[in-house]
């Protein structure tokens, strides 16, 4: 049998006729259609969803040591930026040109801490990505092998309760204490003592009383705390609203 470009095998001398398969197109054959995912075996797929896992742990794992990082980095400047202006106050004797470099200096620690801040927050929200993302690929090997769900202590729904379940295996921990321990509340709370700070030097630049400064700086610390706390829990609840879960946690039976 030999063949032709372009054309069909032809059939030589005395050799048994040639069966083509029917694929059921035209001179132009269609793509192959995809193969069901039941026909992959279970130990394939396993093995699939083992690398997605490993790639999310990956990532979960540099955007932490990242924050991390970026947070010493603003903690370090901060600190060398108020000693250097604690130095010059001594030597001009606090004079109102002391005032003036205060000022500049806060404003560049203020706009250095706000800038973390957002970075911050932006990897609070991929954690809670990336963590549901895994939680995901745990109800996936649950409905490969159901008898592994009691031994993962971690969640393996992709919804609010199987979350939290992976933030903290053992429960009944509040989210007060979740939330007040936070990277981004410590980074929230920085920033407003900065601000407020910057707002008692300025009005002391203008004039002011050192109680009346003291005063205004501290309401103003505090009032950029709670509307940044506020701010960054409706951001994450609306992460939440917004999402659809794949294998929501089955509710409880009744009494």
């Amino acid at each position: 049998m030999s063949t032709d470009a372009g054309s069909t095998p032809r059939q030589q001398d005395g050799a048994p006729p040639v069966q083509l398969p029917d694929t059921g197109a035209g001179p132009a054959a269609a793509p192959a259609a995809a193969v069901p995912a039941t026909a992959v075996p279970a130990a394939v797929r396993a093995q699939l969803l083992a690398t997605e896992h490993w790639g999310l742990l990956a990532s979960r794992s540099t955007a932490q040591s990242e924050v991390l990082t970026r947070i010493s980095m603003f903690l370090t400047f901060t600190s060398a930026s108020v000693v250097s202006v604690a130095l010059v106050g001594q030597a001009t004797k606090f004079s109102e040109s002391f005032f003036l470099l205060a000022a500049t200096v806060l404003c560049i620690d203020v706009a250095m801490g706000l800038l973390t801040q957002v970075r911050v927050i932006n990897v609070a929200h991929e954690d809670l990505m990336y963590v549901t993302a895994m939680n995901r690929l745990r109800g996936a090997y649950v409905d490969l092998d159901p008898g592994v769900a009691p031994y993962l202590m971690a969640g393996y729904h992709d919804d609010q309760a199987g979350m939290d379940t992976t933030y903290y295996f053992f429960g009944g921990r509040s989210n007060f204490s979740h939330v007040a321990g936070s990277s981004m509340l410590f980074i929230i709370t920085a920033n407003g003592a900065l601000l407020g700070m910057l707002a008692g030097v300025l009005l002391a630049v203008l004039g002011a009383g050192t109680i009346t400064s003291f005063l205004a700086g501290a309401a103003v610390g505090l009032a950029f705390i709670a509307w940044s706390s506020v701010s960054g829990a409706r951001s994450y609840q609306g992460i939440l609203r917004r999402h659809t879960p794949l294998s929501p946690t089955p509710a409880a039976p009744g009494p």
